[in-house]
């Protein structure tokens, strides 16, 4: 058994065109998401205050950050179906962006497109008209309203796989229509987040842009510095939204 890891070992390390690592087996990235967000949803079932306590609104994240990640491990305790599609979605294009851009660039940028749902979130549907020095009219208003869910992480890989696809010379247009029918769907239903759809989406794109397109000598500085970029992106433009407030400073 020895002779055969240190064989192993002397191998060298199989790349995708990305510079992926190949690894036969399971997707691990991608089942552990959903492991945490399968047990989130039954702490959500049966620990009072949970979902409470992690959901995201511009007004609760502002004092509370984390919130801006941590509400994309949430979902509807009344539609169970939201988890269902989440998951299913998750499942779908999950395993084959790992696979291509490898486990630590793929849990950067879901986690990133989580983030960018709830700038989103902010940018595009708190009201500052609203705002007058009165907390109960603050709670009242789209700042305090309760958003949850992975809707967010999920559009950012669907951005992702679009922007890999085209990238690797595949066919992408069943990625269109995806995209086009769920933001369809996310317009006409009521209680869908739409803003944080369209954030996800393009912070996704963006990431897996700078990953798909970099050079190949400079993947490894780009894997550190694209997301670095990102993230002081979306908290410059999350803060000017809040400045906008006024009431918040």
């Amino acid at each position: 058994m020895d002779c055969v890891a240190e064989a192993a070992r002397a191998l060298p390390t199989q790349r995708t065109a990305l510079g992926g690592v190949i690894r036969p087996g399971r997707p691990v990235v991608t089942l552990t998401l959903i492991g945490l967000c399968v047990a989130s949803f039954i702490l959500q079932l049966v620990v009072p205050g949970w979902t409470e306590r992690w959901a995201f609104s511009p007004y609760a994240g502002f004092h509370e950050p984390w919130r801006f990640l941590t509400a994309a491990f949430l979902h509807s305790q009344t539609l169970y179906l939201h988890i269902v599609f989440n998951m299913v979605a998750l499942w779908f294009v999950g395993p084959m962006l790992e696979q291509v851009l490898g486990r630590i660039r793929f849990l950067t940028l879901y986690l990133l497109s989580a983030v960018g749902g709830s700038v989103g979130l902010v940018l595009l549907t708190a009201n500052p008209h609203l705002l007058v020095a009165d907390p109960e009219l603050i709670l009242r208003s789209s700042l305090a309203q309760a958003s949850l869910g992975a809707s967010g992480a999920v559009f950012g890989l669907f951005g992702a796989a679009l922007v890999v696809t085209h990238r690797l010379g595949g066919d992408y247009r069943g990625i269109i229509g995806l995209i086009v029918v769920n933001f369809v769907i996310g317009f006409i239903a009521p209680g869908i987040a739409w803003q944080a759809h369209l954030g996800g989406l393009v912070t996704g794109g963006l990431l897996a842009a700078a990953y798909a397109y970099a050079p190949k000598e400079r993947r490894t500085l780009v894997a550190l510095v694209a997301p670095t970029v990102l993230v002081i992106a979306l908290f410059v433009v999350a803060t000017l939204k809040y400045q906008s407030f006024g009431i918040f400073f």
